[in-house]
């Protein structure tokens, strides 16, 4: 975040994604959604945008590009964004996303920092996109659980994070590839607090703790887990399954909102009115280790 003398402050943010779904238009509109969400997550509004491709050229056809910026560009419109210029490069593998830059109200910076001992944390998507992408490359993921997953990755975040403005919450994060826990531990570091968090409060999409079971694993969720694992107090009644989902690397996840005891209730209905795909109180901000979380079964 720069902060300039006058004016507003800026935020600047890059990401690009391979693709999570088959359609162009679709994977166009998640890399999109996933690119202007770390502004949301700080109270932003994204202002324009730069679009960064990488392209096999030669193996698939120019007319999945165009398709693909299409998705990413309409999506930008929704958000309120501009799509100014971009960078298309050659490479191997596909690739597409943007670097955003966005304004904050001085007086509604969802800053990392500013969480409280006491905070309730509230969860606005459902987990496990990155095992859902999994199972559909082994197709294994039904018509209409991929049509769910793929509206939720392709959701502003912008209906969540003015939800929080209006509940007055202290601090969010976005989660996205390191995971629901990957992602709390961080911002647990910048606010030097410990959490409580239920699993069985979290969010699923309805097939993920079996396909989990079965191993269908990205290798983001495996080293999720391997990194946060030394942070971590688990209930004993947690499998290895259940470790691994609050792990999952997501793509486009929604936010996690760390809001004052009391205000939890506000921000449930703000969510509700504003259509997020989930609204789920997940556990608690506490005195204690920095960056140290207990997983409770329920």
């Amino acid at each position: 975040m720069l902060r300039p003398e006058h004016g507003s402050p800026l935020v600047f943010t890059v990401d690009f994604i391979t693709p999570v779904v088959d359609d162009p238009e679709d994977f166009g509109a998640i890399a999109a959604a996933n690119s202007l969400s770390d502004v949301y997550s700080m109270g932003g509004e994204p202002q324009a945008a730069l679009a960064i491709c990488g392209f096999p050229e030669g193996k698939i056809p120019y007319e999945v590009l165009e398709r693909i910026l299409r998705g990413g560009r309409d999506k930008a419109a929704e958000a309120g964004c501009a799509i100014v210029g971009g960078h298309t490069v050659i490479d191997p593998e596909l690739k597409y996303g943007l670097c955003v830059i966005g304004v904050v109200d001085p007086g509604q910076v969802l800053e990392q920092t500013r969480a409280q001992a006491g905070d309730r944390l509230v969860l606005t998507k459902p987990i496990g996109t990155g095992i859902m992408a999994q199972a559909l490359k082994a197709q294994r993921v039904s018509a209409e659980e991929l049509s769910r997953v793929t509206a939720c990755m392709a959701t502003l975040n912008q209906g969540a994070k003015d939800a929080s403005l209006a509940a007055g919450a202290h601090a969010a994060t976005d989660v996205t590839g390191f995971g629901l826990l990957g992602h709390l531990h961080q911002l647990l570091l910048a606010s030097g607090l410990a959490a409580r968090i239920s699993a069985d409060a979290v969010p699923l999409f309805g097939s993920v703790r079996a396909l989990a079971a079965e191993g269908m694993l990205p290798g983001g969720t495996k080293r999720n887990l391997a990194y946060v694992e030394p942070h971590l107090d688990w209930a004993s009644s947690l499998a290895e399954p259940d470790r691994l989902v609050l792990c999952d690397a997501q793509t486009s996840g929604g936010l996690l909102i760390a809001v004052p005891p009391g205000g939890e209730g506000t921000l449930l209905a703000e969510l509700e009115k504003r259509g997020a795909p989930a609204r789920a109180v997940i556990g608690e901000l506490l005195a204690g280790e920095p960056g140290r979380i207990e997983v409770t079964a329920r």
